[in-house]
């Protein structure tokens, strides 16, 4: 019996554009096999490419914060360290900033437990930093030595100029322009702690400064508060605008104001800011 085989050859069989289709497939295959053995595989040194990443951000001035809570602190000294130190040491961006700022204004770490005060630093980081302080100089010994020098050269804030206030360590053009702007208005300061009220003049700074100024109040130029006309006593930095005209509307009613008391009575000014401008004012 003659078996017909001509449905199983259609079924399997390839027609002759099919046959090209599929040579060209098998070659394409081979093709891509052998370069995965002829192309060697590139392996990069895991070193290379932590070295190379680190030139970047050097180069890009891009350094990521370190976790404070792995490394390995250094001694250091806050008064010279480079911002990339503090980096290395856990500190962030922020903070480096801060104690870099802190610096270029004139201000000093005496001890270890200074670097508390700078603003970002946590208390857990300060902790773990403190051991590693070492203030480069005997800042405790130095300070009252420098300051008994120092009182040979005291600046007189009310008569001085501005080359002289320069001098100071933190004060520039800009500063000594504005205190002496500020002096102007309030007719000379009554004391040094006023300073701080000059706009732009850091904390830091005036803590620096205070001890090597001294003011002279009979350099005072006192307002006769009898006699002085709105604008003259408008001026005046500690008084409000509705003060000044209450006081004068006050003086045309009495003729005369006997002195600040007369002022707190009729309450044209509270108890604080009477002793706050008492040296500013007479009443002849």
């Amino acid at each position: 019996m003659k078996v017909n085989s001509e449905p199983i050859k259609n079924w399997f069989g390839f027609s002759r554009k099919e046959r090209r289709s599929s040579f060209i497939l098998l070659i394409i295959l081979l093709i891509i096999i052998s370069l995965r053995y002829i192309v060697p595989e590139k392996n990069i040194d895991l070193k290379y490419i932590s070295t190379e990443n680190t030139e970047n951000e050097n180069r890009t001035g891009i350094i990521s914060d370190y976790n404070s809570s792995t490394l390995k602190p250094v001694s250091f000294d806050p008064n010279t360290a480079s911002y990339g130190t503090f980096i290395k040491l856990g500190l962030d961006s922020k903070a480096a900033n801060t104690i870099i700022k802190y610096r270029s204004k004139g201000g000093k770490f005496r001890k270890a437990s200074d670097i508390k005060k700078i603003y970002g630093i946590q208390e857990e980081q300060a902790a773990k930093l403190i051991p590693f302080v070492e203030v480069g100089i005997d800042t405790s010994k130095k300070v009252n030595h420098n300051f008994r020098n120092q009182q040979k050269h005291l600046i007189e804030v009310n008569n001085c100029d501005s080359a002289s206030l320069i001098g100071l360590p933190g004060i520039g053009p800009v500063l000594s322009g504005r205190i002496i702007k500020y002096r102007r208005l309030l007719g000379g300061f009554a004391r040094i702690d006023q300073l701080k009220e000059v706009y732009g003049l850091p904390v830091e700074t005036y803590e620096i400064i205070k001890e090597r100024l001294i003011a002279d109040t009979l350099a005072i130029k006192k307002i006769n508060l009898n006699t002085a006309v709105y604008k003259e006593i408008s001026h005046f930095p500690y008084f409000e605008k509705f003060e000044v005209t209450a006081i004068l509307k006050y003086r045309q009613l009495k003729g005369r104001i006997t002195g600040l008391q007369d002022l707190i009575e009729n309450k044209l000014i509270t108890k604080e800011k009477a002793g706050k401008v008492r040296p500013y004012f007479r009443f002849e």
